[in-house]
């Protein structure tokens, strides 16, 4: 039997209950990564995921393809998102950081020693700080494209705006966040402190983003043969985006939003 998100919604569309469970609890984790990060509220990213999940449970037969399931979560959850703010009379720039210590829980690996522990977890506190510290708009776009890997124009169609707006606000965000976390990557003292020549970063995000041509990228490898501060300088870009993608692939949700979760499901479909 299918266990796929593909053969659950089909499932799930023809009626089959257990699918349809099976289909919301594969989705809590991204709900809730998007929703802690936005809201930073612990009871907000709760209700979210809550909200987001049963509302995916009452449209999964409007639902075209298990391929625009993440883009149909995370568009829904983000309304949500804005809604909570809204009632509490702030925006998403002024919500509290209170998510910021399960960030940290998270990205730390319980296995390791008590020292390589303690410094997963300081870093895990800036790479948090670092996206919390972005304004809101650039502040989702690195959530959705660095930490959930969603593509350019899938982030794009979330947010309702261009893909050439996605990427400008992602070059900036990555800049941003790298020059948060570089002072705990361990980089090269000497090195690390000294500037960069000037767009080195930008360019190279937009080279991992395939926006520059053969011969510009030939001749930024060229400059960064050369110049040992840009080669460190976009080492750490490098790492600040694998912490990104590290976060992203934590499934760990609450126990407490899980138990929710599954309480509604069971009102929604008993009520049915």
């Amino acid at each position: 039997m299918a266990d796929d998100d593909p053969g659950l919604l089909t499932r799930a569309q023809a009626g089959d209950r257990a699918a349809l469970e099976q289909l919301v609890e594969r989705q809590q984790a991204r709900v809730h990564r998007f929703a802690a990060a936005m809201c930073r509220d612990g009871e907000d990213a709760k209700d979210v995921v809550q909200e987001t999940l049963l509302a995916l449970a009452r449209n999964v037969a409007t639902l075209q393809s298990a391929a625009a399931l993440s883009t149909w979560l995370y568009t829904v959850a983000r309304s949500f998102c804005i809604k909570k703010q809204s009632r509490h009379g702030r925006s998403l720039a002024d919500a509290a950081r209170a998510s910021e210590p399960d960030a940290a829980a998270a990205l730390a690996d319980p296995a390791r020693p008590p020292d390589e522990a303690a410094a997963a977890r300081e870093l895990a506190r800036a790479l948090a700080g670092a996206i919390e510290s972005l304004e809101p708009g650039t502040r989702e776009v690195v959530v959705l494209r660095d930490v959930e890997g969603l593509t350019a124009p899938e982030v794009a169609q979330v947010l309702g705006i261009s893909a050439q707006a996605v990427k400008s606000r992602l070059h900036r965000g990555r800049v941003a966040v790298r020059d948060l976390v570089a002072p705990l990557l361990q980089l090269p003292a000497a090195e690390a402190a000294a500037g960069t020549c000037p767009d080195v970063l930008t360019l190279f995000s937009q080279h991992l983003e395939d926006e520059i041509d053969a011969g510009v990228c030939a001749q930024m490898e060229r400059h960064l043969e050369g110049c040992p501060r840009c080669r460190v300088a976009c080492d750490s870009l490098k790492r600040s985006l694998a912490l990104c993608r590290t976060a992203g692939a934590r499934d760990e949700v609450p126990p407490q939003v899980q138990a929710a979760v599954r309480r509604a499901m069971r009102g929604l479909l008993d009520g049915a």
